[in-house]
């Protein structure tokens, strides 16, 4: 099906996955697909709780936290094909880079800024995620530039004749960046196969979408020329179901499309925010009765794919290997101080005292 401009999906479950049904089978999904989603948004949870702990001990300077966008950032990841295309993501997407080829021992490495963080030998902030090797793009503290980014990369693809595609994401705080709209534009415009997807967790640090957004992210697609379409983010096969449509409709030449899952963090926005300044309690615990993870575990043992004994053994195996990645990062070396300009200038001007 190619969607229609404006189009608006709604999982029929609004946040819980429907039990008892091969939902997967229809997406052509298999048993071990499944299973890997299942472990990728598990090691961002633990990934993002050990973060945090680090980061109360003074071990970690700066936390961007994941915790309740799993579903959004695995489901839409799995669209795409590893190797072939691109990933332009944005600092939140930690699951989304584990699935495009990270290792919890590289998130850390980045984390703690060691020479081994594959995002920039530990010179970027942490979260700044990149990897030649993995297609992952390297973004920027603005929010939204990556979209550009995305879209010259794109038209590099086409340009070339190349079945591979770009795929960007990005919060609804960064849809009313210059940026944003510049790349939208150009998309339309050139009819560039790239996939676009909002992460709509409701507020852009402290400010809420009905303050942010006048109307719905994925209506303004239409006047760009491009499919909108509207999904629940907390539903990781509704959220690979609707990438996965973009994608196809990509790669076949018929352009882009602006995805908008709705979802929720569960904590700050970063480790230097409070949110307690705007928002209650009581919103966020309701929130977390949406949790993509436990709504995804009762999924899978209702189609038998998994038992509860099973899955506890996997909860186990995804904490032993966060915790091994954690250790090996923190054994790794510092960079060089000696290397601090490399990379930085063409030419030193001489001898750096």
């Amino acid at each position: 099906m190619v969607p229609s401009k404006g189009n608006r999906v709604r999982s029929t479950m609004g946040g819980e996955l429907s039990e008892g049904k091969d939902r997967h089978t229809e997406l052509g999904l298999k048993e071990e697909d499944l299973v890997d989603m299942y472990r990728y948004m598990l090691t961002a949870r633990f990934c993002d709780e050990r973060q945090w702990a680090l980061n109360r001990q003074g071990k970690a300077p700066f936390v961007v936290p994941v915790s309740g966008h799993e579903g959004a950032q695995v489901g839409s990841a799995w669209a795409f094909e590893k190797g072939k295309d691109v990933f332009c993501p944005y600092y939140r997407d930690l699951a989304l880079v584990l699935v495009a080829g990270l290792t919890p021992a590289e998130v850390f490495m980045g984390l703690f800024g060691k020479a081994a963080d594959p995002s920039s030998g530990g010179r970027q902030m942490p979260a700044h995620w990149g990897s030649r090797a993995r297609n992952i793009i390297t973004g920027s503290s603005p929010i939204a530039t990556q979209v550009l980014h995305a879209a010259g990369i794109a038209l590099a693809k086409k340009i070339k004749k190349s079945d591979a595609i770009v795929g960007t994401w990005f919060g609804e705080g960064g849809t009313s960046e210059g940026d944003w709209h510049g790349a939208m534009n150009m998309a339309g415009i050139h009819q560039l196969p790239l996939v676009l997807v909002c992460e709509n967790n409701q507020y852009a640090i402290s400010v809420h979408e009905s303050k942010q957004v006048a109307g719905r992210v994925f209506r303004r697609a239409e006047g760009y020329g491009m499919p909108g379409i509207e999904g629940d983010g907390n539903d990781v096969l509704e959220s690979y179901r609707l990438t996965k449509e973009a994608v196809d409709r990509a790669r076949s030449g018929g352009g882009p499309s602006l995805i908008e899952l709705r979802t929720y963090r569960f904590y700050s926005h970063t480790s230097d925010d409070d949110d307690r300044t705007y928002r209650s309690k009581e919103e966020v615990e309701a929130a977390k009765k949406k949790d993509p993870i436990p709504a995804f575990e009762r999924y899978l043992s209702s189609v038998e794919v998994l038992d509860e004994h099973r899955i506890a053994e996997i909860r186990e195996e995804v904490k032993t290997a966060v915790a091994e990645g954690v250790k090996a990062a923190e054994e790794a070396d510092f960079p060089d101080p000696a290397t601090a300009m490399n990379n930085v200038y063409a030419d030193l001007p001489g001898e750096v005292e």
